[in-house]
This record gives structure tokens, sequence and C-alpha cells, in this order.
């Protein structure tokens, strides 16, 4: 049983005492322990070791306080196991050297066996478990089948994916069989995360923003409503796609336990859409978290004043930043631990 189990009594809409509060990248570049790894070993060398993976996972639980642990990974394992070569570069960014862009490339991908093929995954999260010892929920997580495509189709990463839009537009049956291919390996991976024993998934849709409503609801929400009502079914769910707060109303028919946003919608308007039917995360600016320390905690406790304590996860708006000092990442955790629902 766990000992802190507030996120799951928030993804739940039950009634707690304050708000969960974890971070997104909340295990990485900021903390000094973890530079130290980066230094030996390359990134995937550290996502493939479950030994490392499990040390990584928990380090922000042990040095920051935060009420759940998300399991140390990428999202670009699942492409890697259907048989796409990823390679990370320093300062780059991930890199795919062959992209994805004819019909014969789609149907060579593999789809079978896909928990076998991330089975060092699987072993990090048996680990992991067993470091935590009931202490805070553990999150697994992958990106949405549109994210994964935007990448294996580019060639990497980009500020605008254009080639990916392009092959949209060109070749949308092409592009469904793809993203139906990579949903499938998707939700083999997150079943078999499931039945390891996470205790909630992230669905991460990186680059939503980059499509307009119509084409949104084509290629990438129908995709991760099929995720998500398959994974609600052992787990509690968190849907994150970036840049859609406006449409926040709509995103929820996906199913999801709760919707994580950015810093690029109101609180206010982010209850109003969803009309406090929903679970809400985030959504913190990161870049708030390089100030001073007074201006951390005084911004930290607005958010939670402005979203209220019930149905809530306090996080930031995107990924913490590698800048970020340690005690203010400590200050933003212990800011939302000390609320209390009197001070709402």
């Amino acid at each position: 049983m766990l000992k802190n189990n507030l996120l799951l009594r928030a993804l739940a809409g039950q009634k707690v005492e304050r708000p969960p509060v974890w971070m997104m990248r909340q295990a990485g570049r900021y903390l000094p322990d973890f530079r130290k790894l980066r230094a030996k070993y390359d990134f995937f060398e550290r996502v493939r070791n479950p030994e490392m993976a499990c040390e990584i996972t928990v380090m922000p639980v042990h040095q920051v306080g935060v009420d759940a642990a998300i399991l140390f990974s990428d999202i670009l394992v699942v492409p890697q196991a259907m048989g796409i070569e990823v390679q990370m570069i320093e300062s780059k960014g991930p890199v795919v050297p062959t992209p994805i862009r004819t019909a014969q490339h789609v149907d060579e991908l593999i789809t079978t066996d896909i928990p076998g093929r991330l089975d060092y995954v699987m072993q990090a999260i048996k680990l992991t478990l067993q470091e935590l010892n009931g202490s805070v929920p553990l999150i697994g997580f992958a990106g949405a089948p549109w994210t994964i495509l935007c990448y294996v189709i580019q060639g990497g990463s980009s500020k605008t994916f254009d080639t990916a839009l392009d092959f949209c537009d060109k070749h949308p049956d092409l592009a469904h069989r793809l993203l139906s291919k990579i949903t499938d390996a998707t939700i083999a991976y997150l079943l078999a995360k499931a039945n390891a024993g996470v205790d909630a998934i992230q669905l991460f849709d990186s680059w939503a923003g980059l499509l307009d409503r119509d084409r949104y609801r084509e290629f990438s929400h129908q995709y991760n409503t099929k995720i998500i009502q398959t994974i609600n079914q052992q787990v509690p769910t968190i849907l994150f796609a970036k840049d859609r707060g406006v449409e926040l109303d709509q995103l929820m028919d996906a199913g999801a336990s709760a919707m994580g946003i950015d810093w690029n919608i109101h609180p206010e308007a982010a209850r109003r859409l969803t009309q406090n039917k929903i679970t809400l995360q985030g959504n913190l600016e990161p870049s708030i978290l390089l100030q001073d320390h007074q201006v951390v905690c005084d911004e930290t406790l607005k958010m939670i004043n402005r979203f209220g304590a019930q149905r809530y996860i306090a996080n930031l708006g995107h990924g913490i930043l590698p800048e970020t000092p340690v005690e203010n990442a400590i200050a933003f955790v212990d800011t939302v631990k000390s609320y209390t629902i009197g001070e709402n």
C-alpha cells in the first residue's frame, strides 16, 4: 500500500488535504547527481541500464521531495522497438538517420513483442518499485503517436516539422497506417508497464500544437483516445497535449483521468472549459523557477489559489529547465506541500 497516495486520489477526483506535486523532467539535468552520470554515460546507455534508470528515477523523490516518481526513459524507445534507429546527439537532440518516408518503410515496422524488446524498461520498473518501497506512486509514460510520427518522418527534432506536416498532407493514408502501427505498439508497451506495476500513465503529445483543430482530431486525438481508453482499464491516465489548452473541453472526450496543461492558458479559463469535471495538472511557467526564491513561492501559491486545491495536481507547464537551481525546485515543491485547504 502506498504511504503517499495523493496523486492517485487527485486523479480519481477524490478530496485531498492538499494538491499533489511533481515536475515534468524532474529526473534531469538540474540535479548534480544526474549530471555526474551524464558525464560518464551517453543518453541511451542510461535509459537501457535498469539500475541506472532506477537511480535517476528516485533522485527527485529523495532530493526534492516530490509526491510521485516518473520513470526515467524516453518517448523514442517505442520507435526503436519498432525497428527505427534513433540516436541522441549531444547539443542536437534526437536524430533518425533513416526517416520513414515510403510505404515499404511503414510496412517493415515491427509491432510484435514490443514489451519484450523493451524489457529493460520493465526491469527498471521492478527495481524502482523496490527502491521506492511504496513511498510514492510511480508514473510511466509514452509519446503520443502524432509526436512520434513527427520525429520519425522529419528525421529528428525541428522547430517546424515541415517535412512531417507535408508528408501528412500529401500521403494521408500512409500517415494513418503509420499512426495505427505506432498506436498498437504504444498500447502494448503501456499495458506492459501497467502490468509491471506503474501506478499511472502520462501520454505526452509534445507537438500537438503544430496542427490546426481539424487536423489535430484527425491525426492525433483519435489515436490518443484509443490509447487512453485502453490503458484506463488498468491505471489512471494523464493526457498532456501541449499548446491545445483552448480545446480542453473537446480533448476531455479522450477519457483521461487528468489533463496536463501548459502555461499558455489561464487556470480560470481551464476550469471554465472543463467545468471542474476533470483533474487538471500544471501549469507554472518553468522559467519562474530561475527567479528569486520568494518569487517561486509567491507564484506557486498564486497558481494553486487560481486552480483551486481539489481536482488539481501542481506541476510545471512543461519540463523543468536544466539551469534551475535545486533549491528553487525544492521551494516549489515545499510551497505546495505546505499548502492547506483553508488558504484557498
